[in-house]
């Protein structure tokens, strides 16, 4: 597979094929016309990696690989799919790698995050251990770049101020923020993400009762959702993820969120009485009143044991990065539940990826 092209003139017709090919694969299942949430086409990225190639004499550039030629490097100028904050920085990073030997010798690779707020991280990955001149020089470059920035190499992570970043946007007139730790997922493309939170909103406007969140993440959907809820039971698996997620909580002044540290198949063994978990001690599962369940799996989608659970659930909202999986999981699902609304949300434009969302509804 080759680079993908960014060109605006044909992203409404690459996503309208991506929409028709969703619509028809979920056809036999019932699915209603999807709502369509197109991208902006151009700048869209809020995280971005690339490979560094060094040649010439001391020279350093970007460089991508496509699949199917994996060793020959295309250097580039800039990545027209970056947010616009991304693309101004990365000329000026790359002549101050250039101009510096101490932080271009042996690195390997360039990771930029980015927020809808305005921060901007830049991760730096060697191929040698740094030491305190790396550190000098790399201060030296956050301060006149006006960025975070981390260094990483083999079992060594050095964080010159720190290492999260403070998103904040509103969504239905709402202030929301969220911290973004360094390596950590966080959604790539801003203003698509603000899309999900929207429709995921409108899904469950006025259903009431308590809300059960598998994979939550930082609390991506979670601060967004949890008004909308009496009480909301989130879990997550990732430590990174849970601290974000803990102080999302505090800085959205949210606090009918109970945080639990447990895979989906933990829950889903607590859920049907098995072994007694010390991490839900504190928890009175049988005081909550569910009515709505919402899963945002990776992409093997839910797995067994969850897709169980799921069936004891009146609604089930379900954000699908896979919609292969999520097509099995709903079929899984078919005898006792129903698609009451549908949407795609393009993520990734110019690609054949596309994220779907799906409201399940109980039969009857």
């Amino acid at each position: 597979m080759s680079l993908p092209r960014f060109d605006p003139a044909e992203y409404s017709s690459q996503l309208a094929e991506k929409a028709a090919r969703f619509a028809g694969d979920f056809a036999p299942l019932g699915v209603p016309a999807p709502e369509v949430f197109a991208s902006e086409p151009l700048h869209y990225r809020l995280r971005a990696e690339f490979r560094m190639w060094h040649h010439g004499d001391g020279l350093v550039d970007y460089a991508m690989f496509a699949s199917d030629d994996p060793k020959t490097p295309v250097l580039l100028d800039d990545f027209p799919a970056a947010a616009a904050p991304i693309c101004a920085l990365m000329p000026r990073l790359r002549d101050a790698l250039r101009a510096n030997e101490v932080l271009r010798k042996k690195i390997f690779q360039v990771e930029f995050l980015a927020t809808l707020s305005g921060e901007l991280m830049v991760s730096l990955v060697y191929h040698r251990a740094l030491d305190t001149d790396w550190e000098a020089s790399a201060r030296a470059l956050a301060a006149g770049l006006g960025v975070q920035v981390i260094g990483r190499s083999r079992k060594q992570k050095i964080v010159l101020d720190r290492d999260w970043l403070l998103e904040e946007f509103d969504v239905d007139g709402r202030r929301l923020r969220y911290q973004q730790i360094e390596g950590s997922f966080t959604q790539p493309n801003g203003g698509v993400n603000r899309q999900m939170l929207g429709w995921a909103r409108r899904q469950v406007a006025g259903v009431g009762g308590d809300l059960l969140e598998l994979y939550c993440g930082n609390g991506n959907f979670t601060m967004a959702l949890a008004p909308l809820f009496e009480r909301v039971l989130a879990t997550e698996v990732s430590k990174s993820s849970v601290r974000a997620a803990h102080y999302n909580i505090e800085a959205n002044g949210v606090h009918n969120i109970t945080m639990v540290r447990m895979s989906s198949d933990e829950i889903s063994d607590a859920f049907a009485g098995g072994r007694e978990y010390r991490r839900m001690k504190e928890v009175d599962l049988a005081g909550y009143r569910f009515s709505t369940l919402f899963v945002d799996p990776p992409r093997s989608g839910l797995d067994d044991a969850t897709v169980k659970l799921a069936r004891g659930f009146d609604r089930i909202l379900y954000i699908s990065c896979n919609p292969n999986t999520l097509r099995d999981n709903v079929a899984a699902l078919a005898d006792t539940h129903e698609i009451s609304a549908a949407a795609v949300f393009d993520q990734f434009p110019y690609t054949h990826h596309l994220e779907a969302g799906l409201l399940l509804t109980r039969r009857g």
